[in-house]
Order: structure tokens, then C-alpha cells, then sequence
């Protein structure tokens, strides 16, 4: 098995993907990068392929149009299991998650066998900087809506800063998952805990872009309104995982 691979999706993040790149570069041990850029027109996939050319550690996937972060998504891990890789992470580009958690995800998820790792920002208290007060109570109030609905224990089960292995996403069709925005966080949490799979969390700090600008819309939120009731469906009105795998 190959080691640990970043998927990063990217669309108009050409100020940060550079210093994101290197900071990840410097970690110990060596991991990779895959970049998943949906043709950004600030010229992000140029500077993705020329960190490529320079280091063989650097990967960039090119997608001809801004189709979502859950396709950006699906597309980087199902490269990354094609590879090999045995931790797939999923961040952000804009460090709002900060790169010198990895290891504590990775030392989680090898104390506890876990099959996803979830970063939360609200275990051990909140520990967000930089939001308004109004889009910090939108995420506290997604993240209990999730819980009352689907029954998911995890303080966080919205966060984007995730560790899965190899054998949780193979377990995942990922062609058939539906969510395309902030939702597909939710949802792939959803299909594993359901299924019986082990879910730990680690407490980050979650730190506000400072470059760029945020890829919140309505139409994120709505979807994501609608989605937990699907899930809950899905798995037959349950509010438990159906299977202790």
C-alpha cells in the first residue's frame, strides 16, 4: 500500500494552492498531494501542473467545468484508490484547516482501527475564528438538525476535514452518491456510520479563509435540507447504524 494522499479540490484558489502545497510538502512523513482543480479561470490548474513538473509528489486532476465539491470529490478518491493509498484525506484549500492536524489524525486513526476520522469544531468546546456570529450559529444549528434527524452521534457531522482508509471508501459506490455541496459531507459520514463502520473524531481549530471568497450559496443550503431526510429514508427510519460491521 502507498501512504497518505491530500485531495485538495480547487476552484479559484490561485493565491493559496502554492504556500497550501509546501506547507504540506514539509510535513514528516511524506505524503502526497492531489489537486482537483475544476478549471479555475484565476489559473490555479496551470499552477497545480507546474508544481507538478517540479515535484513527484504533486498530482493535479484536471475537470473541464465547476461541477460541485462532492463530484470534485468522488473523482480524487476514486483516483486515489485506482493508486493505492491506504489514508485518503479530504481539506481545504484556503487553511481554514490547518495542515499540522494531519498527524493527529493519523495517530487517531491508527489507535482506533477508525475507518473515518472527522474534524470537529465543536468537540471539546467551539473552536471556530473568524465567522460571523451568523454563519457560526448557521453551522452549530446544521450540525444538531443532522443529529436529531439522521441520529449520528458526532459533534460535527457538517466539518470538511476528514481522514478516511482505503477500505471505508471502497465500501462506499461512490456513482451513486447524490449530494453535491456542503450536504456531501454529511452523507458519506452517513452511509459508513450505517453501515457499521468505526468513526472517531479529533477537535480542531477552524480558522476562516483570509484570501477568496466562500463557496456558501442557497442552493448548499437547501440541499442540505433536504438531504438528511433522504438519509434518514435510506436507512429505513432508523436513527442507529443497521449493522455492527
Amino acid at each position: 500500500m502507498t501512504g497518505t494522499l491530500i485531495v485538495l479540490p480547487t476552484f479559484n484558489e490561485a493565491e493559496n494552492l502554492q504556500p497550501m502545497a509546501e506547507r504540506l510538502l514539509a510535513m514528516e512523513p511524506a505524503l502526497e498531494v492531489l489537486v482537483v482543480d475544476d478549471n479555475s479561470p484565476d489559473g490555479t490548474g496551470e499552477i497545480a501542473a507546474g508544481l507538478a513538473k517540479v515535484n513527484d509528489r504533486v498530482h493535479v486532476l484536471h475537470r473541464q467545468e465547476k461541477d460541485g465539491l462532492g463530484r470534485a470529490y468522488c473523482a480524487g478518491f476514486a483516483w486515489a484508490l485506482e493508486r493505492g493509498y491506504e489514508l485518503i484525506f479530504e481539506m481545504d484549500c484556503d487553511f481554514s484547516h490547518d495542515p499540522d492536524d494531519i498527524p493527529r489524525f493519523i495517530d487517531k486513526a491508527n489507535a482506533e482501527n477508525a475507518d473515518l476520522v472527522l474534524g470537529s469544531r465543536y468537540c471539546e468546546g467551539i473552536r471556530v475564528i473568524n465567522w460571523p456570529i451568523s454563519r457560526l450559529l448557521l453551522s452549530i444549528c446544521a450540525a444538531r438538525y443532522v443529529k436529531t434527524i439522521t441520529g449520528m452521534p458526532f459533534t460535527d457531522p457538517t466539518g470538511g476535514f476528514k481522514c478516511f482508509r482505503r477500505r471505508a471508501l471502497q465500501a462506499i459506490d461512490l456513482d451513486r452518491v447524490l449530494a453535491n455541496g456542503y450536504s456531501f459531507q454529511v452523507e458519506l459520514t452517513h452511509i459508513l456510520w450505517r453501515t457499521g463502520h468505526t468513526i472517531a473524531e479529533v477537535p480542531i481549530i477552524f480558522t476562516d479563509r483570509f484570501i477568496g471568497t466562500s463557496k456558501m450559496s442557497g442552493k448548499i443550503v437547501r440541499e442540505a435540507v433536504w438531504m438528511v431526510w433522504r438519509l434518514w429514508l435510506q436507512n429505513g427510519l432508523r436513527r442507529g447504524p443497521r449493522k455492527k460491521k
